[in-house]
């Protein structure tokens, strides 16, 4: 731990540590709703939905966001490790480009037969509007 105002922060993706530095403040989609963890947070390991990360490296920063497709956090009170399914930086994502993706998967939907293949294409959907909605906030 850097200060005793911050805490340390990791996000793993099953390709690569994509972050491991010192945060401020994270924000978690948690299963139960959003969860807000700052140093000294009561241990907890909670379901994580999809959704977007926020990180403040520091107060009154502007915060850092990225995309996560579920996975777990395993808080501790100096600590915090996201496993993630999948994660993408909000900051590298394009506008035109998602809804080209959305427009593309509806089209790949009205075609699909099977239930598995429909399910799959509405979870890959969601994900491009969460992604989407990210870009607009």
């Amino acid at each position: 731990m850097n200060d005793a105002k911050t805490f340390d922060f990791e996000l793993v993706s099953p390709e690569a540590k994509l972050m491991s530095e010192p945060a401020w403040q994270v924000q978690v989609p948690a299963e139960e709703g959003a969860m807000g963890v700052r140093a000294g947070h009561s241990p907890i390991v909670a379901t994580v939905k999809p959704g977007i990360v926020e990180i403040w490296k520091s107060e009154g920063d502007k915060p850092q966001k990225i995309f996560i497709a579920g996975g777990f956090a395993d808080i501790t009170a100096d600590n915090l490790t996201v496993l993630a399914e999948e994660a993408v930086n909000i900051a590298d994502l394009n506008a035109a480009d998602l809804d080209k993706d959305i427009q593309n998967l509806t089209d790949e939907l009205s075609l699909a037969q099977d239930d598995m293949a429909k399910a799959r294409l509405e979870k890959q959907i969601s994900f491009a509007e969460i992604k989407k909605a990210a870009l607009a906030a």
